[in-house]
């Protein structure tokens, strides 16, 4: 049976479609309670989010958009959600930054389908989008504070329906293109490429143009103009850019890159590092990112499953846009390694909305081919076994990981926020690179970006540091080492589980302190 028989063999109404994305929902959402629910700690990027959403709700909405350098999307959904749950102690902001980072990422669930229904047919959707959430990153990702759950909702609505449009030449699809393009611009800066890969894809495609769309063509390149320029352009001149992450101006070479122990770097830089090297470190890191955000048995698959999953009739011009796409992804990731130094796995999700589904085709036209080698009538047991096997193979061994507590192990920072909070307001600042401890105490202080302040602050009393932190290469660990020097840590918390625990300590540079002030009074005296 080929991949094509078995697409029509399955054809569903709409009824069966909308109970599936109703049953993927509802497990999708029972995972991301669940990681909800048992988060040791929320990842250091939601902090930005967070106090952006609190400037946001005490209706400093205008100065917050200006200042931030994240895009607003995703902190007005904090908001939102806050307005809905109250409460105003540290633990209700992040319960309000992961409740809407899970509704979106239970949203995504039908315009993911939907690509998967359009790309793939009726038998693979279902599979495909459920892989897509049991790789282990994606729910860890989503039910976390970060803004990718919500960049990908509008993503995959804006890429959904560029693909239905590309197939079908229908434009009633592109209002849908603009406006899911411009808010996923307006959750991150890469929203901006799927307007750019439409406009490429046309242009690749000029016969289509010319004479499937005619007149339509020039309505179709109008609206993605205005549209793009009436959704976005405001952001962008109130920015004064694209965007004002770092990363994006490295990335248009319009910054220099990171400083050799910049912060965000995995790794410092080596002193005279050619640029050859450099250029395959980023490879490497991409390709680790890569088999993390898809898994490296679904990322060897995919290059098959791309071959025969194209073969479809009318398809051409849907994978001429995700080529473009993919390849413009993986340019940035190596670009983004290459000037910043770092390229993590969930930078990789993007792509992995791609290359799941065509992992899974892969699989699949395996499944099929090794099935036909059996006798007709044992043809179907044949394919369940296959399918049981690519269960077994793909997530049966992640269910633990699945379900791990995010950030396992890093719970010492939530408690010594609280140990901190019990030691009263006596104005004392706490010195925390991470800034968590400062979030759940509620108290100033330093962290990265202001870190070199530390020392000559009388009030910086509390160093809160993992061990790791200590000993680093790094400048600022050398000025965390610095701060603590002849010290020993007056209490240590660790995470509750897993293989990742980590030592928090917690140092009290009160006695430091107080000689110097002794050493000032005495040089002042004589």
């Amino acid at each position: 049976m080929s991949l094509e028989e078995d697409h029509v063999s399955a054809k569903l109404g709409w009824f069966g479609h909308a109970r599936r994305i109703v049953l993927g929902m509802a497990l999708v959402g029972l995972l991301l309670a669940w990681l909800a629910m048992h988060s040791e700690i929320f990842f250091a990027d939601g902090l930005r989010y967070i106090a952006q959403a609190r400037a946001i709700d005490r209706g400093a909405a205008v100065e917050a958009l200006k200042n931030a350098v994240d895009h607003p999307v995703y902190p007005l959904a904090i908001a939102t959600v806050h307005r809905v749950i109250g409460g105003d102690s540290p633990d209700s902001w992040q319960n309000a930054a992961q409740i809407a980072s899970s509704i979106a990422g239970v949203l995504l669930l039908l315009p993911f389908y939907l690509i998967c229904l359009e790309l793939l047919g009726d038998r693979l959707a279902l599979p495909a989008t459920l892989m897509f959430f049991a790789v282990p990153l994606t729910g860890h990702v989503f039910a976390d504070t970060l803004s990718e759950s919500t960049f990908l909702l509008f993503w995959l609505t804006g890429l959904g329906a560029a693909l239905r449009f590309l197939r079908t030449g229908a434009i009633i699809w592109v209002p849908l293109v603009v406006v899911g393009s411009g808010l996923a611009y307006l959750s991150r800066p890469e929203g901006l490429l799927l307007p750019v890969a439409v406009f490429t894809t046309l242009a690749l495609s000029p016969r289509w143009v010319v004479r499937g769309l005619g007149r339509r063509g020039v309505v179709v390149l109008g609206s993605l103009l205005v549209g793009a320029t009436v959704l976005v352009g405001p952001y962008v001149v109130m920015k004064g850019g694209l965007g004002t992450k770092p990363s994006v101006a490295r990335l248009l070479g319009t910054a220099p890159h990171s400083p050799a122990h910049a912060v965000e770097r995995q790794k410092p830089l080596e002193a005279d590092q050619s640029p050859g090297k450099t250029y395959l470190l980023a490879g490497k890191a991409v390709g680790k990112a890569l088999s993390e955000a898809v898994t490296l048995p679904l990322l060897i698959l995919a290059i098959p499953g791309i071959y025969f999953a194209r073969l479809r009739d009318g398809r051409s011009r849907q994978w001429t846009l995700l080529a473009v796409i993919s390849s413009a992804s993986l340019l940035a990731l190596v670009r983004l390694h290459v000037t910043g130094g770092y390229c993590s796995p969930r930078h990789a999700m993007l792509l992995s909305t791609i290359l799941i589904p065509c992992g899974m085709a892969g699989f699949s036209h395996l499944i099929h081919g090794i099935a036909t080698i059996a006798p007709e009538r044992r043809t179907r047991p044949a394919i369940i076994v296959g399918w049981v096997a690519v269960l077994t193979v793909l997530v049966i061994p992640h269910v633990r990981e699945i379900l791990a507590p995010i950030n396992d192990g890093f719970g010492g920072y939530r408690e010594a926020g609280r140990w901190l909070t019990q030691r009263g307001s006596d104005g004392s600042k706490v010195v925390d690179v991470t800034g968590w401890s400062q979030f759940y105490s509620g108290r100033t202080g330093y962290t990265f970006a202001d870190l070199t302040a530390a020392p000559g602050d009388p009030a910086s009393r509390w160093v809160v540091v993992r061990e790791a932190h200590l000993v680093g290469p790094w400048d600022y660990c050398a000025r965390l080492r610095a701060l603590v020097n002849g010290l020993t840590p007056v209490v240590v918390f660790q995470g509750e589980a897993g293989p990742h625990r980590t030592r928090v300590l917690v140092y009290d540079r009160a006695p430091i302190q107080s000689a110097h002030a002794n050493d000032r009074e005495g040089t002042a005296r004589r």
